[in-house]
């Protein structure tokens, strides 16, 4: 069975909205459909994208699994974003979370070693 996914976030200013997404994700929008949406691969048929509707911006909540977390973490503290929370879970899975301009959330995951 193949899984295509396409998760949305909606924001209020695009282009701040974009420059936080390309520091978060490490990588510029792989396509743009149109003048206010930007889309980027985060893996295989799995995509991320934004798109301009202010009246919903600010309630999206998102999580992506990663398999190396503290790296994932590392890399986006490099592009100068810092976490606003970090959880772990007794099972070993932690989870760490950042806001957008807009207040979505965008965590990414990491499973127990």
């Amino acid at each position: 069975m193949s899984i295509d996914l396409f998760a949305g976030i909606y924001v209020r200013d695009y282009e701040a909205a974009k420059a936080w997404y390309v520091r978060v994700l490490g990588a510029e929008p792989a396509f743009y459909p149109n003048d206010t949406e930007a889309v980027w691969e985060i893996a295989e048929h799995r995509y991320l994208y934004i798109r301009v509707n202010p009246e919903h911006a600010g309630h999206a909540v998102q999580t992506i699994l990663v398999d190396d977390l503290d790296a994932r973490v590392g890399g986006i503290a490099e592009r100068g974003i810092e976490p606003a929370n970090r959880e772990a879970y007794p099972n070993g899975v932690r989870k760490v979370m950042y806001h957008d301009p807009d207040g979505n959330e965008i965590g990414f995951g990491g499973m127990p070693e």
